[in-house]
Formats: C-alpha cells, structure tokens, sequence
C-alpha cells in the first residue's frame, strides 16, 4: 500500500499554498538541487567533457527512458527521452505517415492539444500531395475512422475537460482499418495507468513536467512499439539517431530501433532533476495512483458543487471517463482563477471559460482538497472575482 504522505513530504510546496496545478508544472521534488548540484559539480565541473564517457551522459535518455516506460506499460528498451513534445509529436506523425504511403489523412480531434494540431498541419502542408489533417469533435473519432487515415493524433486526456479516451477501443479500431496510432500522455503519464503495450498502440509521446515532475523544460519521451521500432524512418535524422554518431559518415544510417529517434544532445541537467522526480515513483504504482486519483477528483467535484452551484462540471462525472483533474466552466473563469491563486489555491485557467484543477496524488491530500473547495466557494459564493485587478490578462494564463 502506499504511502502517500510520504511521497508528500518528498516535495517542496511552499507553506500555504495548495498547488492544484500539476497538470501544467509539476513541484520542485526536495532531491532535485542536489542531484543537479551533484552533476553540476561532480560531473560538468570535474569531468567536463571526459563525462559523456565517465557519467554515461550519452546512456542517460535510454536509461531514463526505461523508467518512465514502467509508468506507462511501455516494453523496457523501447522508450527514449529527448527534444520537445512538440518534435517528438512531429517524428511519430512523419514516421508513421511513411509507414502509409497510400493514405494521406492524419485523424486528430477538436479536444487535441492545439501544438499537437499545429505539428500535424505544418506537416501536411510541407507533404503537399493531398495530405490533410481532419479534426473531427472528440467523441466522434471512431466514426471517423476510414481506409483513408494513415494515423491517428489523440491526447489521451482532453486538456481542457479531463476527458479520458478509451485508447484500447480506439487503437482496436485504428487498427481494423489499417491506420496507425500516435498517443500523446502528456495528461495520463504519472495520472492514469497507462498500457501502451496492453492496448497495442503505435506510438506514443509525451513531456515529464507535469505529472513526472521533471522541472519547467524537462525532456520529451517517445515510444516506439517493438514491431515497428526497426522499421521506422524518422523524419528528423539527427546525428545521435545515427548507428554511428562517432563515426563521422556523411549519409544518415539509422541507429537500431528506438535509438533512431534521437535527434539532438541530450539535455543532462534537466534529466538530472527528472532523475530525482522519478526516484518518487519508486513509491508507488500506477494503480495506486489511479485508485487515488479518481478518490480525490471525486471528492473535489462532490465539494465545490456543493458551494457552488454557478460552476459547470466540465470534466466527465463517472470516474472511468475522467483523467486527474477536473474542469468547471464558468464565464468569469480568469478573474475567479486569478482571485483563488490571490488565494493560494493555485490552478490555471483555459480559454474560453475552463477552471482547470490538477489532482496529483503523491502531493495533494483530502485536506488539501477540502481546504481548496472552501476558497473556491468563497471566491464565487462571495464574488470576490468581480475586481477589475483579476481581469488583467497576464501572458501565461
């Protein structure tokens, strides 16, 4: 069983702040400064550049890879780190599109995160040759599923609602069709029990620092499934997606299987902060999470409908539909979110009207929640948004 508030005291939150936005950034983890301290001094400052070789830095994106695999289902081995999600996004498209020479349509949906969508249009567009990208409205994908879709583009959690897709029925159904799957875990790796291998998908990216904690910029992952991990072309064939980095060749070779995905340096103090995230993790497990996760969402839906019956729950109210975190709509969204981290109840808000909470349990307790219900009630009961101060749009929202 685990022991969640020991996973709790493994984080730095500051002291009267009740951090409801995870989702977005993770917490600073209290190993984090050490570990980069240690890299910074011990490795960078004593072996400068000997420690490609003497600290593994060129090892650090399979071997952290293989960590993040356990917690979503991946086959160890077949999950590297680098890059942002947004290029990992962008390779497991192009790969995969190469993979269906006679098909020319990625299917993605309305509740796509929009760089994922950016991604998928400037790559149709460089194509040319009739290839598009079709947005259809979420719940509707299956539907669309045609002879003509080379691949499929689905957030597994809509962003905005916590809508959690059914990845092992629409993989199944990509697949009955000939097409391939590219899942984005942006919102599930670190908040659901993700099976990537279970559900047979294709690929499947995602970013450390929400859920995995792994600092503002952290590395992106990508997954390859073993029987195409030989087969795909990346599109970005980057010197370390080389079989021979060293060796100098003026052609591109590529490495073996998910090596090939490799594009650029790998960023070895940012792994060193997420290496101390993940060392968190080995407290617990996916299922634990998840079973606490729909235990705390639950409750944080139960108590702020409760005071505030001006909010919309916009995230699905049966559990097994919902990510980890919950959404409300109300149309003065910004000034009440803007008012509640005044507060100390951080979470963010999302064009047009979302209030958007992230419930993380190895940092976020019932007290937590209850506490943070009260300041939601008092903020909307009280319209204590209703202050031209909260309405001032800053750039990150």
């Amino acid at each position: 069983m685990t022991d969640f508030a020991a996973t709790k005291a493994r984080f730095h939150l500051p002291e009267g702040m009740i951090y409801l936005d995870g989702n977005s950034l993770g917490p600073l983890p209290k190993d984090a400064p050490a570990r980069m301290d240690a890299v910074l001094r011990e490795e960078w400052g004593e072996m400068l550049v000997t420690g490609w070789n003497r600290a593994g830095w060129m090892e650090r994106p399979r071997a952290v890879g293989d960590r993040i695999a356990r917690l979503i289902g991946a086959e160890a081995g077949h999950v590297v780190m680098g890059d942002t999600l947004s290029i990992k996004v962008y390779q497991a498209l192009a790969a995969a599109l190469e993979m269906r020479p006679d098909r020319r349509v990625i299917l993605s949906d309305s509740g796509n995160f929009p760089s994922d969508l950016y991604m998928a249009e400037g790559l149709t567009e460089m194509l040319g040759d009739g290839h598009e990208l079709r947005v259809v409205e979420p719940g509707t994908l299956a539907d669309h599923l045609t002879e003509e879709v080379a691949v499929t583009l689905v957030t597994e959690v809509d962003y905005r609602t916590g809508r959690l897709h059914d990845m092992a029925a629409l993989t199944r159904a990509a697949h009955a069709v000939g097409a391939l799957t590219v899942w984005d875990l942006a919102h599930t790796a670190g908040a659901t029990d993700v099976d990537v291998a279970g559900c047979g998908a294709d690929f499947a990216v995602g970013c450390t620092y929400k859920y995995l904690n792994g600092g503002p910029g952290a590395p992106a992952f990508i997954y390859v499934a073993p029987r195409h991990a030989d087969r795909v072309k990346p599109a970005l064939a980057g010197w370390l997606g080389h079989a021979a980095p060293f060796a100098f060749e003026q052609s591109y070779r590529p490495a073996e299987g998910v090596e090939r995905m490799r594009v650029g340096t790998p960023p070895v103090l940012a792994l060193a902060a997420l290496e101390a995230a993940l060392d968190v993790w080995e407290m617990t497990d996916m299922a634990a999470v998840r079973a606490r996760s729909l235990e705390l969402t639950g409750l944080f839906i139960e108590e702020v409908e409760a005071r505030c019956p001006e909010l919309v729950l916009a995230t699905p109210r049966a559990p097994a539909e919902r990510g980890s975190q919950v959404s409300f709509r109300f149309h003065e969204g910004y000034a009440a979110m803007q008012a509640l981290i005044a507060r100390g109840v951080i979470g963010d808000f999302r064009a047009p009207d979302i209030m958007r909470f992230g419930i993380t349990p190895l940092f976020i307790d019932e007290d937590d929640i209850r506490r943070a219900a009260g300041v939601v009630g008092e903020v909307i009961g009280g319209r204590i948004w209703d202050d031209p101060a909260y309405r001032q749009r800053s750039r990150v929202t």
